[in-house]
């Protein structure tokens, strides 16, 4: 892997991790589209470990409360402050956690296609489509999650283990579907990034310790660098959008892409 195809695939992991469009699906079609060589595990660790810090950097106040709130939840059993968005945070990471773990190998080696990426791309982008169309329509949306909201959403963020359908895109579209605020809904999924990320990343470690990889440690630190900071500058770009625009460009860039790849 050299320099520029580092940068690129870094730039796409950073952009794409928190648009509803796939990070997965866009760093397994940019290789095979142009027949760069595979960019190995530890190049997935340091760019999904540079979104992380982006999330965590940009949410770092609102993270505090959680952990706080938390920590006196326990101790004085009760609700306390934002107790329960991080009880929903850990609950919703349950299924995604269990099924990445039992299903990994399957994941990893059959679901990884252009084919796959294809459809999926094209069905969740309806799928979210239809839930902006839900979304403009309704007249006072939710900004409070109930625990159904929690489990709904946690259950439907497990299909984003399939390349193509997008975490962030999953949960977004399965907020707006029962009624939660674009607002409410985005902060959800994207502190629902964390623990996910966070579990991707510790995966991966595993295998690359079975494996015992050579890397370049120049380009992974360039590779963390750019995935980190167009991350964060695509978090204030998406949040501060949201209050001026609809996320029906999105829906229609998936439709292109799935279009696209149909005809390849």
């Amino acid at each position: 892997m050299d320099f520029i195809q580092t940068i690129v695939l870094a730039l796409i992991q950073g952009i794409s991790e928190f648009l509803p469009i796939s990070s997965s699906a866009h760093l397994i079609l940019v290789p095979k589209l142009s027949d760069w060589p595979d960019q190995g595990l530890a190049f997935d660790v340091v760019v999904h470990m540079g979104t992380l810090v982006a999330v965590i950097y940009y949410y770092k106040h609102i993270i505090s409360q959680l952990f706080s709130d938390f920590y006196l939840c326990i101790i004085e059993r009760k609700v306390v402050g934002e107790s329960k968005l991080a009880w929903g945070v850990l609950l919703s990471t349950i299924p995604v956690g269990i099924f990445g773990f039992l299903f990994e190998d399957f994941i990893a080696n059959d679901l990884r296609s252009v084919e796959i990426i294809t459809y999926t791309t094209i069905v969740f982008g309806i799928l979210l489509g239809v839930a902006v169309l839900l979304d403009t329509k309704s007249p006072r949306a939710r900004e409070l999650l109930a625990w159904r909201d929690v489990v709904f959403i946690g259950v439907m963020q497990t299909l984003a283990l399939v390349p193509g359908v997008s975490r962030s895109g999953i949960t977004i579209t399965a907020g707006l579907l029962i009624g939660l605020s674009r607002k409410a809904t985005v902060q959800f999924s994207f502190l629902l990034s964390i623990p996910v990320i966070t579990l991707s990343v510790l995966l991966i470690l595993i295998d690359i310790y079975q494996q015992q990889q050579v890397v370049n440690l120049t380009l992974l630190v360039v590779g963390f660098v750019v995935s980190s900071i167009s991350a964060y500058l695509t978090i204030i770009f998406f949040i501060r959008a949201l209050n001026t625009m609809s996320m029906m460009p999105f829906v229609v860039y998936r439709l292109f892409l799935g279009v696209f790849l149909l005809m390849l």
